[in-house]
């Protein structure tokens, strides 16, 4: 027998060792350390693209192909949820994606309709309101006491 010939028959070995109902029900055959996984995973694979490090672009997994093969799939990164600008929270209603999928993606998925929506919280937005609110308010009052003053001067 060649040597990738008795590779695959080692690894289906190894699958049939690990779905023998005795191995499936018994959790004294598994390794009993959480770091040790079955001897599945320590199958030597080749990487697919050049990159040889594992850094956080070249993340993958290992799949079991129809014709029997161990190969790594690339995963992709997982997108970052859009926080608030002020307080830092993840803003619920809008989609997490990686940026050229949410180029892709339509307006009105990738915003709340609402004034700083997609930028700002509910909570903040409504802070700001009434803020300027009260803002506003104290203009007048310090405008309509200015004018008593004035008032009072004249008599």
């Amino acid at each position: 027998m060649n040597a990738s010939r008795l590779r695959k028959k080692k690894i289906k070995n190894i699958f049939e060792y690990l779905l023998t109902p005795a191995t499936v029900g018994n959790r004294d055959s598994l390794p009993s350390h959480p770091q040790q996984r079955p001897p599945v995973k320590m199958v030597r694979l080749t990487y697919r693209r050049r990159l040889s490090y594992n850094t956080a672009s070249n993340r993958r997994k290992i799949v079991k192909t129809p014709g029997g093969r161990l190969v790594y799939h690339y995963k992709k990164k997982p997108g970052k949820a859009p926080a608030c600008g002020n307080c830092k929270r993840r803003l619920p209603g809008i989609v997490v994606a990686r940026p050229h999928k949410l180029h892709r993606l339509s307006k009105r998925v990738k915003r709340v309709t609402r004034a700083y929506g997609g930028n700002l919280c509910h909570k903040c937005v409504r802070e700001r309101v009434v803020r300027a609110f009260l803002i506003e308010e104290q203009k007048i009052v310090v405008k309509v006491l200015k004018a008593q003053k004035a008032a009072a001067k004249a008599k």
